[in-house]
Order: structure tokens, then C-alpha cells, then sequence
């Protein structure tokens, strides 16, 4: 029930997507952990049913509260490589000898499987770190088959780049020739770096663009936790919102360490600046 609330606080903020608790979750990862490969595999599919019965249990409640204008999709997230290492390598986009090809579409191809069967409405490939992994994901929707619309989600710390230091133009080049990517954007990162790295992606692309910065706050790889006094307010991070409609951005939401209460506030800005008809 826990996890199933987390997504009715998000929803009931107003959010029209909610993303499965899958971000880290991998085969490989539980296997680690001594779970079957069967076990992993109905793990992934048990965080798409957990996001569908919040929309359910909200939508019960809340009959009116779907419509055209405002939607409640479900995303499944697949953190990049980095996530499962769990060592803050999606924010240096280092693998080492992990870093071909080959080896990322094996890692993540049956995740994506069993993720695109538990039928989520979107596909969010999160915070990705370096071009070849956007190569990667790119062939596996094609070889996979995959008809379940996706997005591509860029993380960045100088404003120019991916954290790689791969051109976060070309990074959207290769999402863009992708016909299977609906959208193309940046999350988990600080919110003072979006407005050129929308500029930047508007340059390649007609797609829609989608922003969900982190609160700004920098993440201590080896501690493992975020620094808290090298973010930002709520206020401070909604103030950005009307730059970034003007900017392009189409899907606006918020990354780590931002809460419901930073939905809330977005949710707010954006009726302000879109009102219903």
C-alpha cells in the first residue's frame, strides 16, 4: 500500500504521469540480491500493476477527474546502467569496460521486455548519461519491437553537455530519428541549467519537449546521499516554470529530491499560464 500511496500523493498533487518505481530496479540487480531471474522479472511487472491500481483507486474516487485535458498515464522508468552500479556513475556516464555497445543493449533488453508486457502507456528512459547508451536504447526498441511510446530524458551539470561530456545535441539527434521516441528532454539536474539545454534540443528536434529537474541539490556519490544545502525552495524552482513554457518545454515535472508539494506548485503555474478553456 505504500508504494501505491506515494503515487496517489502525486496524482492528487496533479500529476497527469506517474513513473513505476523501476528506475534502479534491474534482473541482474535482484539476482545479485538472490532472487530467481522469474522473481526479478515479476518485480519489473509488479511496478507498472502498483502505478495502475493508484490511477484505479484515484480514478474511483475522482470520476471526473480524467479527461482529455488532463490525462493520468503511467510510465515505466529504466534508469541507464549507472543506476543499477548504484555507484553515481549516471552522473558521470563512466562504465569502464561496460561502456560498448553490445553489452548495454544485452543489460537492459529483457528489463525493457518485461516492462513493455506489463503495458504501461509510456516507456521513460531516465537520465541518461552518454550517447552510447541512447544508441543503445534507440536499437533495442527496434529490434525489441516495441509500440509502447517512449521518451528520452538527458541529465546534465554545466549546461552544454550530458555529464558525459557527449554533445547533448547529438544525444538528441539519435532520439530524434528514432520515430518510436514521442519526446526528448533533461531531468535530474539543477534546475538553473534548463533553460539552454532546452535551446539546445529545440535546435535538433520538433518533438515535444519534456523537463524534470532535480531541487538542485548535488549528489555525494560516495556518501551516497544529497547534499542539502546546495539546492533550491519549491518557490525558487517553480519560479522557473513560465521561462521554460516559453522556452518550448511541453511536459514539466520534477526529479529527485523534489516532492508532491513541488507537483502542487508546478500544477499551479502551469493552470496559470495554460488556463482551461
Amino acid at each position: 500500500m505504500c508504494m501505491i500511496q506515494v503515487h496517489l500523493d502525486y496524482i492528487e498533487a496533479g500529476a497527469n504521469i506517474i513513473i513505476t518505481a523501476s528506475y534502479q530496479a534491474t534482473i541482474q540487480g535482484f539476482e545479485s540480491k538472490g532472487f530467481s531471474k522469474e522473481q526479478g522479472e515479476n518485480l519489473l511487472t509488479k511496478s507498472v500493476e502498483i502505478a495502475h491500481e493508484a490511477r484505479e483507486m484515484f480514478l474511483k474516487q475522482h470520476p471526473d477527474q480524467s479527461t482529455p485535458l488532463r490525462p493520468i498515464l503511467v510510465a515505466a522508468s529504466i534508469g541507464s546502467y549507472g543506476a543499477y552500479l548504484a555507484d553515481g556513475s549516471e552522473y558521470s556516464g563512466d562504465y569502464g569496460e561496460a561502456g560498448t555497445l553490445e553489452f548495454l543493449k544485452d543489460f537492459h533488453r529483457r528489463r525493457l521486455q518485461v516492462l513493455a508486457e506489463a503495458r504501461p502507456d509510456l516507456i521513460a528512459f531516465e537520465t541518461i548519461p552518454n550517447k552510447l547508451e541512447a544508441q543503445a536504447y534507440v536499437e533495442l526498441l527496434e529490434e525489441c519491437n516495441i509500440n509502447i511510446p517512449s521518451w528520452f530524458s538527458f541529465n546534465s551539470k554545466d549546461g552544454v553537455n550530458v555529464v558525459s561530456g557527449d554533445s547533448l545535441i547529438e544525444c538528441a539527434k539519435i532520439a530524434n530519428e528514432c520515430a518510436k521516441v514521442g519526446a526528448v528532454g533533461i531531468n535530474c539536474t539543477p534546475p538553473r541549467f534548463i533553460h539552454s539545454l532546452i535551446l539546445s534540443i529545440r535546435k535538433v528536434t520538433d518533438k515535444p519537449i519534456l523537463i524534470y529537474p532535480n531541487s538542485g541539490e548535488r549528489y555525494d556519490a560516495e556518501r551516497k546521499e544529497w547534499v542539502e544545502s546546495t539546492g533550491v525552495s519549491d518557490g525558487d524552482f517553480v519560479s522557473y516554470v513560465s521561462e521554460w513554457c516559453k522556452d518550448g518545454a511541453a511536459l514539466i515535472g520534477g526529479c529527485c529530491r523534489t516532492t508532491p508539494n513541488t507537483i502542487r506548485a508546478i500544477s499551479r503555474s502551469l493552470n496559470q499560464y495554460y488556463p482551461a478553456p
